[in-house]
């Protein structure tokens, strides 16, 4: 019998009266069954928080660099646990959740450091006649009630993106976790709840979309923080009002693969970056671009790297590429793939859906109208164009609503310099994937792809506010 999981509510363990069955996306058997909490106790968590903000914005530093350090050494101690729910939840490889067990411990230990650095700075006011023995000092301070939602891909590592830096700059957060992918947040919220933050910080309250409307209707609640669609980011930036909103959303980035790379090192990132844990990240790539002059020589690497990945059952730890998330997804992506094969598109190897497992899929000959080139996939998919000119490249790369990351793989220095200045994203890897992401780096995109910045230093940024004192020293 598959475990039963409460609700976690202002430092306390509710039961409900509604309950969420959450299936494994590879099997759809049983992973576990959560309460899911109603519009009321949202207000009830939002209730708590404002009135543990009282608390929390005093916490000296090593209060909150303490909480930070105790919950990254409580995930340590549990990495196969927390990475075994992974797989169940998300459908995932073993190696791949294991990894993102681990990044969620370097984000919390990245708190901790953060915790002891929100500072200040010390400007002169004396530029201007009549400011003489003028100084201002700059702090930043906790805005108070943060409402945070988070998806199903990295259902851990994009949460602990939430909550620890809420925590290490002393405000309080009412967290949403994906319906598909709850357990891993609730396990977490076991961690925090044995450390010495205030109870009332942190609530972790499972809920259908509706009954979490508190988070952006209630004006206590300073800041949403949101990762997922485009479509439901963007609707929550227009009815939020005056709340500051952060947005990580989707993309459909591009790589280039210029003809004084090493392709032996692109074409192994690529297939990682493509297809790993079954293309599901808002990073993944998806329009891959190669240099004329090595297009077929480079293809016959990418193509046998391709075939080389095991698909199948994630819990083998063998297996390379899982299941997508539901039956939904893998269905709109098979259609997408035979729209593009009936306007003219070329299917290099895979193509094929066994239920919510989709082959690792590349196309060719793929037109810049085609849903397979201009959406967001979110699978295993990518398709290849050539190019002759750089500038060329990085004018059809930024053909895209979106702006997440991209990548480049050169040497020459002049191209890596016009690409960092003309590519329309948040971020420009070179010699790698746009998939990379460092967790401790400014991460977010323009355009469709959000606005503001994740990486706990630069959450932190958005989640205090800035504040001047002026100081007449006459």
């Amino acid at each position: 019998m598959s475990e039963y999981y409460k609700i976690y509510l202002g430092g306390q363990w509710l039961d409900s009266g509604e309950k969420l069955v959450v299936k494994s996306p590879y099997d759809q058997s049983e992973v576990g069954v959560t309460a899911l909490a109603s519009k009321n106790e949202y207000i009830q968590a939002i209730d708590i928080a404002e009135r543990t903000f009282s608390i929390t914005r005093e916490l000296p530093s090593y209060r909150r660099e303490a909480v930070c350090l105790a919950v990254a050494a409580g995930l340590e101690k549990n990495i196969d646990s927390f990475a075994r729910i992974l797989v169940l939840e998300v459908g995932k490889t073993y190696r791949d959740a294991a990894t993102e067990v681990r990044r969620a411990i370097g984000v919390f230990r990245t708190a901790a450091e953060e915790a002891k650095r929100i500072g200040g700075d010390i400007i002169d006011l004396d530029w201007a006649a009549g400011s003489e023995e003028r100084l201002g000092l700059l702090r930043r301070f906790p805005l108070g009630v943060v409402g945070g939602i988070s998806p199903f891909n990295y259902p851990l590592n994009l949460t602990a993106h939430k909550i620890a830096p809420a925590i290490a700059s002393g405000n309080c957060i009412v967290l949403k976790p994906a319906s598909k992918t709850p357990i891993n947040a609730l396990m977490l919220a076991e961690l925090i709840d044995k450390t010495d933050l205030p109870k009332g910080a942190v609530s972790i309250l499972p809920a259908r979309a509706g009954e979490t409307s508190p988070l952006i209707d209630d004006p206590r609640v300073k800041l949403i923080t949101f990762t997922g669609s485009p479509e439901v980011g963007w609707w929550i930036k227009e009815k939020a009002g005056n709340k500051k909103v952060v947005l990580e959303l989707g993309g459909n980035a591009g790589v280039a693969v210029a003809d004084d790379a090493d392709l032996e090192l692109a074409a192994s990132r690529l297939v990682i970056g493509a297809f790993g844990h079954a293309g599901q990240s808002c990073i993944s790539v998806q329009r891959i671009y190669i240099q004329e002059k090595i297009y077929e020589r480079f293809l016959d690497i990418l193509v046998k790297k391709i075939t080389d990945l095991k698909v199948g059952d994630p819990l083998d730890e063998t297996t390379d590429i899982g299941p997508m998330i539901d039956d939904a997804s893998a269905a709109r992506i098979e259609g997408w793939i035979k729209n593009a094969v009936n306007g003219g598109a070329k299917i290099i190897t895979g193509g094929k859906r066994h239920e919510r497992i989709l082959e690792p899929t590349l196309l060719a000959d793929v037109k810049p109208n085609m849903e397979v080139c201009f959406k967001e996939a979110f699978a295993p998919l990518a398709v290849v164009f050539k190019y002759a000119e750089f500038k060329d490249v990085v004018a059809e790369i930024n053909r895209s609503d979106y702006g997440l990351q991209a990548g480049i793989f050169t040497n020459r220095l002049k191209d890596i310099f016009y690409a960092f200045k003309h590519l329309e994203v948040g971020g420009v890897m070179i010699n790698d994937i746009s998939t990379y992401r460092a967790d401790h780096q400014p991460y977010g995109g323009v355009k469709k792809s959000g606005v503001g910045r994740e990486g706990v230093k630069y959450a932190i940024e958005d989640m205090t506010e800035l504040k001047i004192l002026g100081l007449n020293l006459k």
